[in-house]
């Protein structure tokens, strides 16, 4: 505790004023006495030099980490700048490739409607369906308030979609000629022999459908196409339905069926058209 008490600090002011003196004198020798005061200068560049080049180096090294941090940070600005750009880019072009798709649509209604300008038709849009694989049956966006009633035939693509089996204020279910329900009084061939279209949906996983009951004398060839019949009591005349892929005979030697291909994609209807006209009905 004593030896504490006696002990007495250095102001700083004194050491500065020490220091400052030993470096004049230094300073004075190194003038006046520069052979003496070689070894101590070498000494001190010794020192002194490797000291200050580290620290140059590492003040380089720091200048330069500084630099590539900022570079770092620039260029993740612009990275992120770029992806912004290209998410705009890909929202736009998914737009327009569904824009185009539409319109490729709409286009294709409007060929299948000059192809039958004597009837009455309005476009309508699919918007839900009751089965998962094919459009055997579904919903349009369409109902009384725009005409379409029950028993009106709807187009797509290049031919017979189905028909309107229930109607309402602003949609309308729509049966299509693939569904197990759906039987066709049909022609075929340059006889225009009928026949009847059988739905079946387990035939279009197939890719077909089957024509029956055409007469086994009836010129009937691949390619020829079959189209509603002017006896059919819910069709209008002349509508395609599809192609003939493939002809047999009947076991009963007085018929023949055949094969064919549709003309409408089942599994991907967008947009129909509607014939607004119904034909008549004859009461028996």
């Amino acid at each position: 505790m004593k030896a504490n008490k006696n002990k007495k600090d250095i102001s700083p002011r004194y050491l500065f004023l020490a220091l400052t003196v030993i470096c004049i004198v230094f300073l004075v020798l190194s003038i006046f006495f520069k052979e003496e005061t070689k070894k101590i200068r070498s000494l001190f560049a010794g020192i002194i030099v490797p000291v200050q080049e580290g620290a140059d180096r590492a003040g380089s090294a720091l200048a330069d980490g500084f630099k590539y941090f900022g570079s770092v940070k620039k260029i993740n600005d612009e990275n992120e700048e770029l992806r912004k750009e290209l998410k705009n880019y890909q929202n736009s072009a998914a737009k327009y490739q569904a824009e185009l798709a539409e319109l490729d649509e709409l286009r294709k209604l409007y060929e299948l409607d000059k192809k039958f300008p004597e009837y009455k038709k309005t476009a309508a849009r699919v918007f839900s369906t009751d089965s998962s694989s094919w459009f055997s049956e579904l919903y349009i966006d369409k109902g009384m308030n725009d005409g379409v009633y029950e028993g009106c035939n709807v187009l797509c693509d290049n031919g017979l979609l189905g028909i309107v089996i229930e109607s309402y204020d602003n949609y309308a279910r729509v049966r299509a000629i693939i569904d197990d329900r759906s039987n066709i009084t049909a022609e075929v061939g340059r006889d225009n022999a009928l026949c009847n279209v059988e739905g079946s949906l387990l035939n279009m996983e197939d890719g077909f459908l089957y024509v029956k009951d055409i007469n086994k004398d009836a010129k009937v060839d691949v390619g020829d196409r079959v189209i509603t019949s002017n006896v059919s009591d819910r069709y209008f005349y002349g509508i395609t339905i599809g192609y003939v892929t493939e002809i047999t005979n009947d076991t009963n030697n007085i018929t023949k069926t055949a094969k064919i291909s549709t003309a409408v994609d089942f599994s991907d209807v967008k947009d129909v058209l509607v014939i607004i006209d119904r034909k008549q009905v004859v009461d028996y």
